[in-house]
């Protein structure tokens, strides 16, 4: 089997709430780039990554250039086995994971399809039946965030990621963590998110202030030292999220003791297959797991959620449904949230067939 054609469509894909993070940044509308890998088979695999602006060193524009350079790397190659396509791939184009991240799915998916079998069949197996979600609250008004974390609990979610830093006033994010901290039960989990914006001061301030609750800590500041001085001051839980994205930063988070859990995030290590090395990383060392990524719709949601389903359940914390955040869904008929939890699609590969009569016409033909 051969790669005969990459097709690459560009759409805006609209949140149904405006997330407000620290440093000024905000997620309302963004620009998702799905692809297609055609093979002389009739068999076609989808990928797709969606970049939030000014949130990682990733832009949509920048998917297209790469992958139009890479073409002739991948073109006329095998696609059955995304590993040794993907090893000449990051040789030809060192670093820009999340370049790769929407090749690597769409080989991934090609793979399942050509073994007729869901694709976490071949990432482990189906290890859960369904896998907890958590809801992200934007960074609002202290009262508007614990309305919406009442509906959410309501709705069956156990998992609250509070957005925190949006309006750079430590004091009202610990009355933030407070207020959201008071409505959920104590069994559920509360973890405040300032998405490496604060200094560690102002995160030590916030974090002793609620030091007697029972609060996660999410990133709260740029590099994995600043955020070492944080829980060595507070002794909070910690999660890391944009600190870790590789091998060695994974390893920096687990010897400076702050990694309780990570976020794997497709785009940010570069597709399912260098996911699936960082989580069974993370499995030897005891670290918990929210698998993720930055954005995205349908194609995004499927991958993630067979890497979920097939990880051990005592590592997994949560996933998330992205897809249920924005529209338009790429497949209306894609994995939905039943009562706080969500199940991987069980059609061949990923199991998600995008709407081509939504994609229209693509961006880009490489062939």
């Amino acid at each position: 089997m051969k790669v005969t054609k990459i097709s690459i469509w560009n759409i805006n894909l609209k949140s149904h709430e405006t997330y407000y993070m620290a440093g000024n940044k905000t997620c309302d509308e963004v620009e998702s780039v799905i692809i297609s890998i055609d093979t002389d088979s009739g068999i076609q695999g989808w990928g797709e990554c969606c970049p939030i602006p000014h949130y990682l060193p990733a832009y949509a524009k920048g998917i297209a250039p790469a992958i139009t350079e890479l073409a002739p790397v991948i073109i006329g190659s095998d696609p059955v086995g995304p590993e040794a396509l993907m090893l000449k791939v990051n040789k030809y184009l060192q670093g820009h994971n999340y370049t790769k991240s929407p090749l690597d799915i769409a080989l991934w998916d090609i793979t399942a399809k050509v073994a007729k079998l869901p694709l976490f069949k071949l990432l482990g197996g189906q290890k859960q039946k369904d896998m907890p979600l958590y809801h992200s609250i934007t960074c609002v008004e202290p009262d508007e965030m614990v309305k919406i974390a009442k509906e959410k609990q309501k709705e069956g979610i156990t998992q609250f990621q509070v957005k925190l830093g949006a309006d750079n006033n430590w004091q009202i994010d610990a009355e933030r963590l407070i207020k959201v901290r008071e409505v959920i039960d104590d069994q559920h989990l509360v973890y405040g998110d300032w998405n490496c914006g604060a200094t560690p001061l102002d995160a030590i301030r916030t974090s002793r202030k609620i030091a007697h609750l029972d609060i996660m800590l999410e990133q709260p500041c740029a590099t994995l030292s600043e955020c070492a001085s944080v829980k060595q001051a507070t002794g909070l839980a910690m999660k890391l999220d944009e600190g870790v994205y590789d091998t060695e930063t994974l390893l920096e988070g687990h010897e400076k003791g702050i990694m309780d859990v990570a976020a794997l995030k497709l785009s940010k290590f570069g597709g399912i297959s260098a996911v699936r090395d960082a989580r069974e990383l993370c499995s030897y060392f005891g670290t918990k797991m929210c698998i993720e990524d930055t954005w995205g719709s349908d194609i995004t949601t499927a991958a993630l959620l067979h890497l979920g389903i097939s990880c051990d359940p005592s590592r997994l914390l949560n996933v998330c449904d992205l897809s249920g955040y924005v529209s338009p869904r790429l497949d209306q008929n894609g994995p939905a949230r039943v009562s706080g939890s969500i199940s991987a699609p069980t059609g061949f590969g990923l199991g998600v067939e995008p709407d081509k009569d939504l994609l229209g016409k693509p961006d880009i033909i490489l062939d």
